[in-house]
């Protein structure tokens, strides 16, 4: 005979408390890229858990190497802090912190 029954003459179950981790929301952000100094927002945007669209038409329309020079840096930050970098057909780069990834 447990311990138990003998203590309470009867078996019975006993529930315990459980903590749920609080859960943090995910925002998809909407951000427009319109030069270089955009990278660090962007990058802060994303180190902070957020998934950021970010429209680059106007910038690719107005200076095309400035637009390469951003791209590039954002590649440099995605593989530092291991995030996914993904553009799209309608001139939107899609960014996402290292916890989601962008299947193609």
């Amino acid at each position: 005979m447990s311990f138990l029954k003998k203590l309470l003459g009867k078996e019975e179950p006993v529930e315990l408390p459980v903590e749920e981790e609080p859960v943090q929301p995910v925002y998809v952000r909407i951000e427009n890229l319109k030069d270089f100094v955009d990278i660090e927002r962007i990058t802060k945007l994303v180190r902070e858990g957020n998934i950021v669209f970010l429209k680059t038409k106007e910038l690719q329309r107005t200076d095309l190497g400035e637009f390469q020079n951003c791209v590039q840096k954002l590649k440099r930050v995605s593989n530092q802090f291991g995030f996914d970098i993904a553009g799209t057909e309608e001139g939107y780069l899609v960014v996402t912190p290292s916890f989601a990834k962008i299947e193609r």
